[in-house]
């Protein structure tokens, strides 16, 4: 069949005649239409009737066009600057090449000859069409001209020159199609971050910028947003004080609030902080989901180290804690041991500051220090709740150790968290806040010092040989094995290499040898030596032997460790 009969050929017709689609699956796709009026393509794409690659390649070739992935490639600043961003959404393109004299412009749908001669004599270019999924152009377009550019675009539109900087206390008084922007705005930073699985984003303003960055797998980004978003940021601010049921009025002090949404049909609880700089309000939004499952078969533990946490959290009395700096995952770790333990037969009650998840079947107990209820009053309050299961969010000071430690005595299993840099040091922690070590020796189980390493990217991850220096700087012994993963860099992990995190650990139970180091009050380098005589293995041991599991790299390890082990 010749090209131009090919071209003749509807669509539809095209990809039933290639064993793509049925009549009936046409024929749906095609009542649809009638009600959505969206690409026929789109609807068949979206009902699962056709996959996206069978769909370019036959449009492909019904319109002699080439198909193009976006996907992984990377297109000049200077290159995008060419098209006007109300040019790229109106027609649903994005430059991708250009000679000088003509440009490259990559489409979801064909574009019409008197198209192409528009855009000719805007951009003063002879043009040339390539054909790119919708997704890919979607994501194309978001990527570089910024997370929400229509909404701001439609902001700056409809805002007089007289107000085009808002200020804070004018916000509230908004035309209608400029909120209704706003909103849309702050919808989209939303679902950007959890499309992104980021765990908080950050908007900052500055003297003469607002920077929007998301923190993924513990570290931040800056996400790419139209510069005029300066002008709105305190409308922006103002629409979420509105969701966190804050007052909009106040800009001087710190306020603190929680926002339940859903996104793609999952409930997200949003922390939401502002506080006041001299540029305006900055503000920090922690994303949560409210619906996690929990386990500690999820904690990235080794088979050995498994079976002592099991053996730990089925215990009927004692204490367990989790220590490590903020952001360690902490608390994530206690909310894996209650979940496994949660049953119907068992009462558990937390107390926490603040509560992070939602837990189905469990009793969580907000502090609040301005009206007194601490972790030391509240613990006293729940012993009159007949609980099986206590979680004091954080040991701060002596009475609330003492009285963590003395409720375990009184039969009940205590998780709770410590910051300290190992586990060893725990003991010592304990002691400084005027702690009598028999009541350590008699209570606690067990420290576990934990750290969080990031995950090598599985999309595009290579070998790479363990050089001598990696196996001194972890004092490893040389092994068979001299290669490890690590990633190259691609658009899934945002050219880091890595994706994901998990836990490496330091446990350390409290055998008899131990306790009598601790009743001796010996410092924590002795505690630790002798615990590495008896089995422990350190955090960056941990470290490494998740590297030769090619989970991660030892630059990883050693940049969560580092300070750490030289410090002992």
């Amino acid at each position: 069949m010749r090209v131009n009969q090919v071209q003749s050929l509807k669509l539809g017709q095209l990809l039933i005649q290639k064993n793509f689609l049925t009549h009936e699956q046409l024929d749906k796709a095609l009542s649809e239409q009638k009600k959505s009026k969206l690409p026929l393509g789109e609807i068949l794409v979206k009902s699962g009737f056709i996959s996206e690659e069978s769909l370019y390649t036959v449009l492909s070739e019904q319109t002699s066009v080439e198909w193009v992935r976006l996907k992984n490639r990377l297109i000049p600043p200077e290159l995008v600057s060419q098209i006007p961003f109300k040019l790229a959404l109106h027609y649903k393109m994005i430059p991708i090449a250009s000679d000088g004299a003509s440009l490259t412009i990559a489409t979801s749908s064909p574009i019409n000859i008197h198209t192409i001669d528009d855009l000719t004599l805007i951009l003063n270019k002879n043009i040339k069409v390539v054909l790119a999924s919708a997704r890919d152009i979607e994501e194309a377009i978001r990527k570089h001209y910024g997370v929400g550019a229509e909404a701001v675009d439609q902001m700056t539109f409809s805002a007089s020159p007289s107000s085009q900087s808002i200020q804070a206390q004018e916000t509230q008084h908004i035309d209608s199609i400029e909120d209704a922007s706003i909103i849309k705005f702050v919808n989209q930073i939303l679902v950007e971050a959890y499309h992104e699985k980021a765990s908080d984003i950050h908007i900052e303003p500055y003297e003469n910028r607002v920077n929007v960055r998301y923190r993924v797998d513990g570290t931040l980004y800056d996400t790419k947003v139209p510069i005029t978003i300066r002008n709105f940021h305190a409308a922006i601010i103002s629409r979420v004080k509105i969701m966190a049921n804050l007052n909009i009025s106040e800009t001087r002090l710190p306020q603190d609030g929680r926002i339940r949404v859903h996104v793609e049909n999952e409930e997200m609880d949003l922390r939401v902080s502002i506080l006041p700089t001299p540029y305006g309000e900055s503000l920090v939004i922690r994303l949560l989901s409210a619906n996690l499952s929990f386990g500690t078969e999820k904690l990235g533990l080794l088979e050995s180290d498994f079976k002592i946490v099991e053996s730990l959290i089925r215990q009927p009395n004692g204490v367990i804690f989790v220590t490590g700096p903020t952001g360690s995952g902490k608390t994530t770790t206690l909310y894996d041991c209650l979940g496994k333990i949660n049953t119907p037969e068992k009462k558990i009650i937390t107390i926490e500051d603040p509560i992070e998840y939602r837990l189905q079947g469990v009793t969580q107990v907000q502090v609040h220090p301005k009206i007194n209820l601490t972790f030391s009053g509240a613990l006293r309050s729940i012993l009159r709740h007949d609980p099986d299961v206590i979680m004091v969010g954080e040991v701060r000071d002596y009475e609330t150790a003492e009285i963590t430690m003395r409720v375990a005595l009184t039969g009940h299993l205590v998780f709770s968290t410590l910051h300290t840099n190992d586990a060893a040091s725990a003991v010592t922690r304990l002691i400084d806040m005027g702690v009598e070590p028999f009541l350590i020796t008699s209570s606690v189980r067990c420290f576990i010092a934990q750290r969080l390493v990031r995950l090598v990217c599985s999309n595009c991850k290579k070998d790479a040989a363990i050089s001598p220096e990696i196996f001194k700087e972890f004092d490893a012994q040389y092994t068979e094995k001299k290669n490890f993963f690590e990633g190259v860099g691609c658009e899934e992990c945002k050219f880091t290499g890595y994706k994901g995190r998990s836990a490496i650990y330091e446990i350390l139970p409290l055998v008899a040898s131990i306790k009598d180091l601790i009743l001796q009050k010996a410092p924590a380098e002795k505690i630790k030596i002798k615990a590495l005589s008896l089995g422990m293995k350190t955090l960056r041991q941990d470290g490494w032997q998740k590297i030769l599991l090619g989970w991660t790299t030892p630059a990883e390890v050693m940049r969560v460790t580092q300070n750490e082990e030289t410090a002992t």
